[in-house]
């Protein structure tokens, strides 16, 4: 089941909490990440996890959307709406 069209979520105002869930739940490990999107390394995805740096918006969605390819709508709306 991938995401569906009403899933609207404003990735900027995601927690770092809520990034590491939507990716643990997605499957990823973090080195798996850098595989998977161009350019975007394992630390970057460790900044944004431990709220030390933030990506691009482009990256962000670019993540989000990866993540989220794997989950399901409700899975999506309960990690950004509680973490």
């Amino acid at each position: 089941m991938g995401r569906q069209d009403d899933t609207v979520v404003d990735v900027q105002s995601l927690s770092p909490r809520a990034w590491r869930l939507l990716r643990t739940a997605a499957g990823y490990e973090q080195r798996t990440v850098e595989k998977e999107l161009d350019d975007l390394m394992q630390a970057h995805v460790s900044m944004l996890e431990n709220d030390n740096r933030s990506l691009s918006a482009d990256r962000l969605e670019q993540l989000f959307d990866l993540y989220t390819a794997e989950l399901t709508h409700d899975q999506v709306r309960a990690i950004a709406d509680h973490f």
